[in-house]
């Protein structure tokens, strides 16, 4: 099993991430909470790697944080939760913030993640309370030095379609990316951010 990975880093896809390490490009789908902290294309990265070896496939999911890496691998334990679910959960809220919800039985917080019902969230707390430790395991992320914008020809479209993969339908996608004042001035990164705040408020 991979389970770190350090090369240069290609592009970025949100929410994949191309990683050449000796010439062999790896593809490798991210949190947006580690897409947001990572360096300028060209510059060296080193991720964290959870695999997954399917029949079909064989996945990698890339982290900058050993506690984002943690919470994932919890997550797909819980019931009903695959690995989408849970990169929209790391999306949406720090490793902190999820151990937080979940111990103040947060329900309302929880569901305002893309996915997430009142029974998915109620499960959530069940399942997870006594996976965290609060201050241990799931400390703060603390954010990497040297992070850049991300740039692309068309950053509302960009922003739209990485809310999508994160689990947002595209009407309520567009939405919220349409809502911010001066979308098509902004970055993906400010949109992104800025969307899902919206949402977390």
């Amino acid at each position: 099993m991979i389970g770190r990975l350090k090369g240069i880093l290609v592009s970025k896809q949100p929410p994949w991430l191309l990683v050449d390490v000796h010439g062999v490009g790896y593809e490798v789908e991210t949190p947006l909470s580690t897409l947001f902290d990572l360096p300028a294309n060209g510059q060296e990265v080193t991720l964290l790697i959870h695999t997954v070896v399917r029949e079909d496939a064989f996945l990698l999911y890339g982290f900058l944080r050993e506690a984002e890496r943690t919470l994932f691998r919890h997550l797909l334990k819980v019931t009903g939760v695959g690995a989408k679910l849970a990169l929209a959960i790391l999306s949406g809220m720090n490793a902190q913030e999820f151990a937080d919800a979940v111990h103040r039985n947060d329900v309302s917080a929880l569901v305002r993640l893309p996915g997430i019902g009142k029974k998915t969230a109620e499960r959530l707390i069940i399942e997870m309370r006594d996976r965290l430790v609060q201050g241990a395991e799931v400390a703060p992320a603390s954010a990497v030095g040297g992070a850049q914008a991300i740039t692309f020809s068309n950053p509302v479209q960009e922003a739209i379609g990485a809310l999508e993969a994160l689990g947002y339908k595209p009407i309520e996608a567009t939405r919220m990316i349409r809502a911010i004042p001066d979308a098509e001035s902004q970055s993906v990164e400010v949109l992104i951010r800025s969307a899902l705040k919206s949402m977390a408020g």
